[in-house]
């Protein structure tokens, strides 16, 4: 797992990663949320095909964000729960959101009381398109889409406005899906026309506000 302690932590953000459950290649981002004043835990986990996915390796991402933050001693700190892509759809779990599998079945996944907000990049969301399924979703919950993203299309997001929560979503017109990271995957660039890392400064910034409200 990895940990960024903040000196004289306001909280904790709590980070799942994309498919390639590598937490470190995103590392502009959490970087900044340490020097900001959140102290960051993020599980290392095993990659997988997001084609060829299973529903306990899905599962296998919210236990181990669940385990992170148990693991953590201070109880006191309040927790906003971010994920990138798969990620984002495990720390929905976590916020009461029930997925479904292909089969049509509710798949069992724990929620975590402590989350009191989520931020979401690039988040995989249809798994949540079953009746009912954001149902217990109640926590204000901001979205950062890019409208080239042709894996978690941006207007996916709208699915989240059918929760009980206050839903903003953040729209850049250049980004695509890999580009919220700083380490983009073996053998992919930026989305082509980006300055990735003053998007990444920008992304950090209203991610940033996002964490403090």
């Amino acid at each position: 797992m990895l940990i960024l302690e903040a000196d004289a932590p306001r909280g904790i953000v709590l980070f799942g990663s994309g498919a390639g459950g590598d937490p470190r290649r995103y590392s502009t981002l959490l970087d900044a949320l340490s020097r900001t004043g959140f102290t960051v835990l993020a599980p290392t986990n095993e990659r997988f095909d997001p084609l060829t996915v299973t529903t306990e390796q899905l599962r296998e991402r919210v236990h181990s964000l669940t385990s992170a933050l148990s693991e953590y001693d201070h109880t006191d700190l309040s927790v906003v729960a971010a994920g990138h892509s798969v990620g984002g759809w495990a720390v929905l779990c976590l916020a009461g959101a029930q997925p479904w599998d292909r089969a049509g079945q509710p798949i069992p996944v724990p929620a975590e009381e402590r989350v009191t907000r989520l931020v979401l990049l690039a988040p995989t969301l249809g798994w949540f398109q079953a009746p009912g399924a954001l149902a217990e979703l109640r926590v204000p919950i901001d979205v950062f889409a890019g409208a080239k993203d042709s894996i978690t299309p941006a207007s996916t997001a709208e699915i989240l406005r059918s929760a009980p929560a206050t839903v903003e979503i953040h729209l850049y017109q250049n980004a695509g899906h890999f580009d919220f990271m700083t380490d983009l995957p073996p053998g992919i660039g930026p989305t082509s026309g980006l300055d990735h890392a003053r998007f990444l400064h920008e992304l950090t910034s209203q991610v940033d506000n996002a964490v403090r409200k």
